[in-house]
């Protein structure tokens, strides 16, 4: 069966459609969901959470762009909404902070090692990153998808930077810290 039949289905709310809808898309969208969860369990519930809207939702959908496309922003929006509606971002009143930049090297640093860097920044801070960093969000399109200024985006953009920089920095130290002593 064709994606657009299996949509077609599941407009219709065909349980045997949702049910291979949601085998086809679960493992990118559950990655999508990781990335903006601070853990495995919260991720799970992030997922479900976006499916049951992807369900719901589907009449919405016009066949206009990719629906990959479509079920990703509605997974990603999903995943905001818990962090909109507990209030997690709060407009600071703070100076213009620089743009960090983060290098990375392949100083014994694994991708999930660097995922577990990004889920451990606070909330707002990761959120942020994600969207702009590894989604490609505008800091404009940032600031309407959480309900925030431009400035307090880039303001957490650049904190995020800041941490992950200083967490990667103390990890190379004690890397090469650990490698010296072997050596010596």
């Amino acid at each position: 069966m064709s994606l657009e039949q299996l949509i077609i289905k599941c407009k219709k709310n065909d349980a045997k459609a949702q049910s291979q809808l949601y085998k086809l898309f679960s493992s990118k969208l559950f990655s999508l969901c990781l990335k903006y969860s601070r853990n495995h369990a919260e991720a799970e519930d992030n997922l479900q959470d976006a499916f049951i809207t992807i369900f719901n939702k589907i009449g919405q959908y016009k066949s206009k762009g990719s629906f990959e496309g479509w079920i990703k922003r509605v997974t990603i929006n999903t995943a905001l909404q818990r962090y909109r509606s507990k209030g997690v971002f709060q407009i600071i009143n703070e100076e213009q902070i620089e743009d960090v930049v983060v290098e990375v090297e392949e100083d014994g640093l694994t991708t999930d090692y660097l995922l577990g860097l990004i889920q451990d920044l606070p909330n707002r801070y990761r959120l942020v990153f994600n969207l702009y960093a590894l989604d490609g969000y505008s800091h404009k399109e940032i600031a309407d998808m959480l309900d925030i200024s431009v400035g307090t985006s880039k303001s957490n953009l650049a904190r995020a930077r800041m941490i992950l920089k200083d967490k990667i920095e103390t990890y190379k130290a004690d890397f090469n810290s650990l490698t010296y002593k072997n050596e010596g």
